[in-house]
């Protein structure tokens, strides 16, 4: 069977960008609280962060179950119609996305799909999909039921949605079945369905990935977060194709390395990464066994190079700070997402950021999600770390800092 790639242009990815621009606030004002996918100033973190308030003990987890919903070819099949109907722009922008979505079409489909790698096929499918984390909720109380006049604040949403990746939490008394129904009715009026032989009903107690990550409730009670079995295989093939390869010297390999893992750890860093497995202690032996015959290396350098190829990342499980509700970065609220972009940090940054009020030591504006933060030395030297010596700043604002000062070959 013959395949199809909508693939766009330099030229239509950079128009995509500035839709997505114009159309994001807008949206953003309408999208769940419980949809985390591809959405300024939220992450994956934040929904492993709700299946750990949802599957705790406190919560009791140990009773629950869990749909694993997979949306069958989601990208593929969205029906442009949905999209367009659900699409809050003025007339110009809604013709362009139009153009987009018709362009090199596949023609066994010609009302459905997106176009892959492009820019706004996320926001798209966004909007396509937004309403389906409201089909499964109840009550915050035990016993009582949802009517009209029950407020917003006591009806509890326990679904998570990254992109087409999708999570239902159910309690003893739901009917998953039921809910399946409701969801491949809400995904049908859409173009698209329920892939039924990856959608799995899973008993909490037997654990499920989502996200690259294993949860699990253990037999006492307990939530456990680890990365999963993929996940890891993955990430054990990276480091092994650099280690293994004979192309590169032992320091090249190490830096090569060393993003990966780094990377790699800070991703899992809300998980338990205790024990020798995820510690990547077999990693970091066979390394040193390779650096090691190298005759220009000696036991100290070879050990030297191996804590620079798997830098270390502090782990803690489920401490992650939840996003709030469903604030968003285009809502105004400097204060709090200025704030909250402090507590992504740690270290240095973190101290220097509550000392400065969470505002830029250069421009005096707030810290928002939407640029990283640097850390500058006053005195221009690096090796001083003393916290009078640190500023946090902007990254815009420290290549400003730093534009005179660079060496012009």
């Amino acid at each position: 069977m013959q395949s199809y790639y909508i693939v766009p242009t330099i030229a239509d990815r950079a128009w995509q960008c500035l839709a997505k621009y114009a159309l994001e606030p807008a949206h953003e004002a309408t999208f769940h609280a419980r949809s985390y996918g591809f959405r300024t100033g939220r992450s994956a973190h934040d929904a492993q962060q709700f299946v750990f308030v949802n599957l705790n003990s406190r919560a009791k987890g140990i009773d629950k179950r869990v749909i694993e919903l997979d949306i069958e070819k989601c990208f593929d099949r969205i029906s442009h119609t949905t999209i367009m109907e659900n699409l809050i722009a003025p007339k110009g922008i809604k013709i362009g996305i139009f153009r987009c979505l018709k362009a090199g079409v596949n023609p066994h489909f010609p009302e459905q799909g997106t176009c892959q790698g492009g820019v706004v096929s996320p926001l798209l499918a966004n909007i396509a999909l937004n309403g389906i984390e409201s089909i499964h909720r109840h009550h915050i109380q035990p016993g009582y039921k949802i009517t009209n006049k029950t407020s917003e604040k006591h009806i509890n949403y326990p679904s998570v949605r990254y992109a087409d990746d999708m999570v239902i939490i159910l309690r003893p008394q739901d009917d998953a079945n039921e809910i399946l129904g409701r969801i491949d009715e809400f995904l049908a009026a859409r173009g698209m369905k329920i892939s039924e032989k990856k959608t799995k009903i899973t008993a909490a107690t037997d654990g499920f990935d989502f996200l690259g990550w294993n949860f699990k409730v253990k037999s006492n009670g307990k939530y456990i977060c680890t990365p999963s079995e993929e996940n890891f295989k993955k990430f054990r093939e990276k480091v092994k194709n650099i280690v293994n390869c004979s192309n590169y010297g032992s320091s090249v390999k190490a830096l090569k390395l060393a993003p990966i893992v780094r990377g790699w750890r800070n991703y899992h860093k809300f998980c338990d990464m205790s024990g020798s497995r995820f510690s990547l202690w077999f990693l970091n032996h066979r390394t040193f066994t390779v650096f090691n015959k190298e005759p220009k290396n000696t036991l100290h350098t070879s050990v030297k190079l191996v804590e620079k190829a798997f830098p270390t990342v502090p782990y803690s499980l489920a401490s992650h700070i939840m996003v709030k509700g469903n604030k968003s970065v285009y809502d105004g609220d400097l204060i709090y997402w200025s704030e909250r972009n402090s507590k992504l940090y740690d270290g240095s940054t973190s101290k220097a950021l509550k000392k400065q009020n969470h505002t830029c030591g250069h421009c005096g504006l707030k810290m928002t999600s939407s640029e990283r933060v640097h850390l500058h030395h006053i005195d221009g030297n690096h090796d001083n770390w003393k916290p009078k010596n640190l500023l946090a700043i902007h990254e815009s604002c420290h290549d400003y800092l730093h534009m005179g000062k660079r060496v012009k070959p």
